[in-house]
Formats: C-alpha cells, structure tokens, sequence
C-alpha cells in the first residue's frame, strides 16, 4: 500500500509517494513527570470596549471582526509549566519576520496544581478560546484570547468523584476531559456538565481524542477505548474497547482524528502507529527495519496533518516521525531529527505550523515548523530556555 500527501479522503484509494526513512536513536518514550518552574500589544482594526458587556461577549464579536477582516494576527503557542505547587500557562509569540524567532511574552498561573506525567494533549486552543488541565486541582482553566492578549478566564471543576485530569480535547460545543477514574464533557465554553459520566477501572489514562461521532481514550496499559457521541456531541457514558492486535497494543499513547478516522500510536509495539475506524476495525502500520521500532524508535505523540500525513513525537528516537494513511492503513514516511525529546506535537487550525515541545540538558523547549500544502515541514523558530525542566502539552493560536 502506498500512499501520498495529495490524498484527501480517510475512505479509500492510495497513489505513490516518497518514503526515506531515517535513523535515529535514542531512550524509551519519557515519562513526563512534574516539571518545577525556576507586549507590546500590535495595532490592529479591532477595537472592543469591554466595559460594554462580558468578557466573553467581547471574544464572539472579536473573533467575528478579525475573519470578516482576514488574518493579520499574532501567532502564540501555548504550553504549561506542569507544576505541581502551582500551574501554569507559558505564552510565546511567533516572529516571522526577518530572523524567525520565538520569545516568551508572559507566564499565567492557571490558579490550579500541575504533576501530571505520562500524557499528552493536557492543553487545547480552538479559535479564541482554550483549555488546560491542573491535574493537582481537579479542575480545567479556561483561556481566552482578545486581540493580542491571552488570560486565565474561569475554572471548571470535574465531576464529584473524578480525579487528575490529564488530557483535555475541544469540539465547537464541548469540552472532553479525561482524568484517571473518569472521562466527562461540558458544554463549551460555558462549563456546564452534558452527558454521561464514563467511569473508568484503568487508571492510565494517555490521552482523550475526538471525532465526528465518537471519541478515543488511550490506556498506558495497553488498550484503546471507544466512547460514542449523542447527537448533540457530548458522551453517552457508554464505553467500548477496542479489541488490538498483538504487535500493536504495548503502551498506546497519543491520540488525534482525521474526521471520523482515529489514530494512535501503540508506541512500545512493532507496530507503532496504526488506524482504527468507527467500527473498530484496527489497522496497524509497522515502523521500518531499518531503523527498527522499539526501543529505537516509539512514536510517542500524535497530531493530524494536511491531506494524508499524520506527525508524531519520537520519544526515544529524539526525532518527528511522520506517517501517510487512508482509512484502511498507510505507511511509514521519515524521521525529522530534533535536539531532546519530544513530549507533544500539534498542528495549528489552518495546517500551516506544528509545533513541538521537548526537553534537552535538562531544560524544555519548543520548536516551530512552517507546514506546506504537501505536509513537508520547514523550521521555523526554536525558544531558549525559561528556567523550566519540562513542558506539558502544547497549542497554537493564530
């Protein structure tokens, strides 16, 4: 099966492509443990007068002018210090012009405790609104974005009984939180509990990830779980695993969806990246030989690029490894090296940047990359240390 960039649909058909593998080595997935942490504001036509009505009344009409506009925002990418004493935001802004560069313009405590480890996708940002999980707190901070400007907005609290949230996923009109005994929604962004708890007896919870008509949960332990949408898009409580083949159930981690279509990395298997639709059916992809999968190589962390091509965070490998895919299966492409290793990966709304997080010399880092329409990535601007050991999670906002 061969695959290209230019594919467009998760549901069938394949066509050539380029695949250069290449080698890289390096330790087993990170287990991300608790990091300690040691504008000049642009003109724009936009201009709100938020004594007027609330803050998110102002975000709508914000968010309205700026498309009716066309796109001359700043470009931030958010992480989280992940400190268990007190978590927090970290804010950079993208500087394309001239030298590219990427420099850090505030820190906002989130009013929660991090000390999550082992996760990914802890921080979501859709359109100007975002969330992040304090695993410490039990609770999500919602962030909100006017113009050039980022705040720590409100605070929902999970569910009586639901504990250490460490991954959160965002729809146009809900909030997922996965913890380590539950995953829940709410609506979004008002916070208000919709649907049905899914009690969870595996406390290894990686990540949560959502479709069009159902969302995924991956288990440390070594399983996939299914939980379907009602037709208004919150959990049914209902949870279906996800019967893995052998060569592609050691140690699933993260998790993205291209529409309807999951895919995950089974990071420690032979076959470490691989696809499931929305009956089920798995269909894994095995890592080249060589440079070999695990322990070489453990794609660790995923995020969803254009047409076909799929990204994920190399762990051990200290590298971007990319895969093409249809609905049915795909194929390994190649590896981008980077300087540490990685601990999450994402792709902005419009497809046009990803960034990485990773640690290095024992401090973290983020990475930006320039995406073109084939999916091929070019860098674009690396941040220099800020006194913290490690990043969790990481988002773009444009």
């Amino acid at each position: 099966m061969k695959f290209r960039a230019e594919y467009l649909s998760p549901h069938g058909g394949c066509g050539s492509h380029r695949a250069t593998p290449a080698v890289v080595n390096g330790a087993p997935c990170v287990d991300r443990n608790r990091a300690t942490c040691n504008s000049k504001k642009e003109k724009g036509s936009l201009k709100i007068n938020l004594c007027r009505g609330g803050l998110l009344a102002a975000m709508i009409l914000a968010t309205a002018l700026s498309l009716a506009a066309g796109d001359g925002r700043s470009i931030f990418v958010l992480t989280s210090t992940n400190d268990p004493s007190g978590n927090a935001v970290v804010v950079f802004k993208l500087n394309t012009e001239g030298t590219p560069s990427l420099s850090m313009i505030d820190m906002l405590p989130t009013g929660g405790l991090g000390g999550a480890s082992g996760n990914a996708g802890i921080l979501q940002f859709k359109h100007d609104r975002g969330a992040v999980a304090n695993y410490g707190s039990n609770s999500v901070s919602q962030l909100a974005r006017h113009d050039d400007f980022i705040t720590v907005w409100d605070s929902i609290n999970l569910r009586s009984g639901c504990l250490n949230p460490d991954s959160v996923a965002l729809t146009e009109d809900h909030l997922f939180v996965v913890g380590t005994n539950c995953a829940e929604s709410h609506g979004w962004p008002s916070g208000k509990v919709e649907g049905s708890v899914v009690s969870l007896t595996d406390n290894s919870a990686a990540q949560i990830a959502v479709g069009r008509t159902w969302a995924a949960v991956t288990l440390k332990s070594g399983s996939v779980l299914q939980l379907p949408l009602t037709d208004h898009g919150a959990l049914t409580g209902v949870s279906n695993p996800v019967k893995l083949p052998p060569l592609a159930n050691n140690t699933p981690l993260g998790a993205a969806f291209w529409k309807n279509i999951l895919g995950f990395t089974p990071a420690h298997s032979p076959d470490n990246f691989a696809i499931v639709d929305p009956d089920r059916n798995v269909y894994p992809i095995a890592f080249p030989n060589p440079p070999g999968p695990y322990p070489n190589n453990a794609p660790c962390w995923v995020a969803k690029g254009p047409a076909s091509v799929w990204y994920t965070g190399n762990s051990p490998g200290k590298a971007i490894s990319e895969f093409f895919s249809d609905g049915q299966g795909g194929a390994f492409y190649k590896s981008i090296p980077l300087p540490g290793t990685p601990t999450d990966i994402t792709v902005s709304e419009d497809g046009n940047w990803l960034a990485v997080i990773y640690t290095a010399g024992g401090e973290a880092y983020v990475s930006v990359y320039a995406v073109d329409s084939l999916g091929d990535l070019t860098p674009e601007a690396t941040s220099t240390p800020i006194g913290v050991a490690a990043f969790n999670g990481v988002a773009i906002s444009k």
